[in-house]
């Protein structure tokens, strides 16, 4: 690495991240308003886990408007190097802005792995092991699931459904696929390959005597895996949960294509960092004679929103399976970094 590379880093490194924290203190700021939640932690574990609530949450969020952030803080440090006329400097020496690029190209890379396998595992596993000592207010706790196989269709509901979703109590399924309209009561269900079996159970029938069943068995597509994805969120998975999960035998499409986007997601954000560098330098790092840079600076921010925006709802349609999730997630990085580096092209070597 040479001299000029370690002034470019520094200079980009540490605006990027005074950006990065003022965006977390900003959304710590906004979190900290959860009282009720900060007053349930504190009640566990004092006010450190209260406060380790916070930081956590706020922490997850900024990994998720990370690209914004790294566009915005990349320009404040261009302009700091524009400032000291340093980047005229640089480039009369004979110096282009790809060589500029290459040092900051490859710490975010690696920036952005680190924060994939490491920081965001991290910030998963704290967060829901918080989250298992919170109540979960507003919500029934009621699981249902419609199943179909062998032409039998019925819905089943489990009051206390057990975790990972392959031990169910308090059962009632109701076997659409009779005209007669039953329904099986139980107090527990269990998964098995290709069923779900009833060990003891009351069948209700129109126009006849409840009827007690035992060992009885329902064909179902569903799988261990689907279970243990669906009382998961997707975000909540860590990078090597969801390469485990898309191991398995996931066979519910909804569920494996959230688990797909999630993992596709963690993959790019080393193409998705690189295209927010990419349209910082493309925006703010041309010679200019005056030091007004401000229509350029807004440019770069509101084009890195637009990407931020179609990056958001190209992973909303892969996980609804409307997209490819690698196409999702990969696609407005892509886009992003072909941005950039036609604008330099442009500007830098003239071409078109």
């Amino acid at each position: 690495m040479t001299l000029i590379d370690q002034v470019v880093l520094r200079r980009l490194g540490s605006r990027i991240a005074l950006t990065v924290t003022v965006m977390f203190g900003i959304i710590a700021l906004a979190d900290s308003l959860n009282v009720w939640r900060f007053d349930h932690l504190s009640q566990i574990g004092g006010p450190l886990l209260g406060l380790l609530g916070i930081v956590t949450s706020a922490t997850r969020w900024s990994l998720g408007v990370l690209p914004v952030t790294l566009l915005v803080g990349a320009i404040v440090g261009l302009l700091d190097l524009q400032s000291r006329r340093e980047i005229t400097v640089i480039k009369a020496s004979g110096i282009s802005v790809w060589a500029m690029l290459r040092a900051p190209m490859l710490a975010v890379a690696l920036f952005a792995i680190v924060a994939s396998l490491a920081v965001d595992t991290m910030v998963v596993l704290v967060n829901r092991s918080l989250s298992l000592s919170l109540p979960q207010s507003g919500s029934s706790g009621t699981l249902w699931l419609e199943q179909a196989r062998d032409g039998q269709s019925y819905i089943l509901t489990s009051a206390h459904p057990h975790q990972g979703g392959t031990t169910l109590e308090d059962v009632t399924i109701f076997l659409t696929s009779s005209a007669t309209g039953e329904r099986i009561h139980a107090k527990l269900v269990e998964l098995q390959d290709g069923q779900w079996l009833i060990p003891e159970g009351i069948r209700f029938q129109p126009d006849a005597a409840p009827q007690r069943i035992e060992n009885f068995a329902l064909p179902t597509f569903t799988t261990r895996a689907d279970m243990g994805v669906k009382f998961a969120n997707p975000d909540d998975l860590t990078i090597f949960e969801a390469f485990g999960a898309l191991s398995s035998r996931v066979t519910d499409p909804q569920l494996r294509n959230g688990v797909e986007m999630r993992f596709a997601e963690l993959l790019a954000s080393p193409i998705v960092l690189i295209g927010s560098l990419l349209i910082a330098f493309a925006f703010t790092a041309g010679y200019r004679r005056t030091n007004k840079y401000g229509v350029a600076v807004l440019y770069g921010v509101v084009l890195g929103f637009v990407v931020y925006v179609v990056q958001e709802m190209a992973a909303m349609a892969g996980s609804a399976g409307v997209l490819d999730p690698a196409f999702a997630a990969t696609g407005p990085a892509f886009v992003a970094i072909v941005i950039g580096v036609t604008v330099l092209l442009h500007k830098e070597d003239g071409r078109t």
